[in-house]
Formats: structure tokens, sequence, C-alpha cells
């Protein structure tokens, strides 16, 4: 293939998910992407200037920035999460995120919709959340659907923007409890790993909450970025070798844009027989 040709592909099939992901998302009543999310924001937040909304969505990656180097100790769990919990500049940034304005990474999303298609996946949870996006993606195809997360802010807002479109999903407060025992087909984690205080701890409840044979759709890195201290894990190593030992099986990498990979559990859920270490 010539590089004009995959190039060529390569938007075809970008534009393919852009749609997917649009049509998902907009609000009825608008045919583009970006103002519709600007106006959902716009009415949760009781702002009717377009404008002011875009400005906030603009600035929250410096406003997290400045909350985190001004309050929190990243080697401090509580603190991290204190930070998460308290955080409103959080759902301006993740709805700017999802407009596609920037960057195409949330269409990583579509690929795993279409990744549960193929492999007859019923139930889904999306691992971090955040404002629900992935969440109301396969919910609008026919998923049975949870969303998880730590901040009591995005979690509002999710739950507001499921009942707006007249969808339903199981709510998990992170904080508050456990994850149900192999009650998921697919669990998805879209960059998540590199904000946890102990992933290694995560991906083992994770994997508790999956069915055997069913899969887990995750990035497992991130770029180094001076504007997200946020990113606080680094090495990612330990916890591909606790999926590892787990019983977790690779069976697909995207090597093509954003590098998710899929770990598929065995029907074995634990061979070293035991079992998640306890949150402290």
């Amino acid at each position: 293939m010539s590089l004009e040709a995959f190039e060529a592909q390569q938007a075809r099939m970008l534009g393919l998910c852009r749609g997917v992901w649009a049509d998902a998302l907009r609000l009825e009543g608008y045919d583009d992407l970006l103002e519709s999310l600007l106006a959902e924001l716009g009415q949760y937040v009781g702002c009717d200037d377009r404008e002011q909304i875009a400005n906030r969505c603009r600035g929250a990656v410096a406003d997290l920035k400045r909350h985190w180097e001004d309050r929190v100790d990243r080697h401090r769990r509580a603190s991290v999460e204190q930070f998460y919990d308290e955080s409103q500049a959080t759902i301006y940034e993740l709805m700017w995120w999802h407009t596609l304005s920037d960057d195409l990474s949330p269409l990583a999303y579509v690929v795993a919709l279409e990744y549960a298609k193929r492999h007859r996946c019923q139930s889904c949870l999306d691992f971090g959340a955040g404002v629900g996006s992935g969440v109301i993606l396969f919910a609008r195809h026919g998923f049975d659907v949870a969303a998880a997360d730590i901040a009591s802010p995005l979690r509002n807002f999710c739950r507001w923007r499921l009942a707006r479109r007249g969808l339903a999903a199981t709510e998990f407060a992170l904080q508050s409890g456990r994850l149900p025992r192999e009650r998921f087909d697919m669990i998805t984690a879209m960059d998540v790993f590199e904000h946890l205080a102990d992933p290694v701890e995560t991906v083992e409840h994770l994997w508790d909450a999956l069915r055997p044979g069913g899969f887990l759709f995750a990035r497992f890195g991130c770029e180094p970025d001076e504007d997200h201290p946020m990113h606080i894990v680094e090495d990612f190593e330990p916890t591909l070798a606790r999926l590892r030992q787990l019983g977790g099986i690779e069976v697909w990498r995207d090597e093509w844009l954003w590098g998710h990979q899929v770990f598929r559990k065995t029907p074995v859920s634990r061979p070293d027989g035991g079992s998640p270490r306890s949150s402290s």
C-alpha cells in the first residue's frame, strides 16, 4: 500500500468512527457534535453563553494543573482521590476532549464497541467513566452498561446525561464499595491507569469483576506531559505482569493509532489462588 493509499484508508476509517461517536452523543436538534456538547454542558451548569462554556473548557487543563500543584501530594492516595472527588474542572476538560476538537483518541471507545459486538458481549462496565460518553455510546447500541468512577461531580453529571437521553446504567461509586464479582463481559478503562494510586490493585479488582472469557480493553501507557501532572504512573510493567499472573492473555493490540490492548480472562480466574489486596 502506498503512503497516499494508507492515508486515505486511515482517514476513511477514522471518519466512520467519528460518525458513530457523534451520532451517539449529539442531542436531538443538533447536527454538530461540538455545538451539541457545549450546549449540553451549558444546560447542566445553567449558562446560556456558549463562548463562555467553550472558554472554560479550553482553560480546564490549566485549572486542573494549578489545583493539583497547589493541593495534591501525589504520594498520598487520599490526597490524589480527594482531588478527583472535588474537581469541577474535570467535567469541562473531558467534555472538550470528547468534542474531538484537539484529539481523536476518544474514538478508541468506538473500536471497543465494535470489538464487543464482534465477541457478542452483552454487559459492559466503563471504569473511570468520567462524564459518561463511553457509557452513552454503549447504551445507544443496546448493551447492558455500568459506570464506575471515584469522582462525585463526574458521577452526578454522567447520571444527568443518561437521564437526559432516557438511558439507564448501573452506577458504582468506587470509594464506597467493591465491584460485583464476575459480572461483566467487557470492561473498558480508557486513559485511566496513569491516574491511579495503585494500578496493580485496581487491575486485580477489575479482573474479579470480569466473567471468565471476558475482555479488559484498556490503555497502559501515557506520554510525558508537563500540563498533566495528574499522570502519576509511568511504569506499567508491574500492572501488565500482574495481569499475566492472573491468567490474562493479550488477544489484541492497537499498533495503528493509540496503543490500547485487550486482555482476555481465562476460565480459571485466579491461577495463584489469591484474592485482591484490601484497600488501605
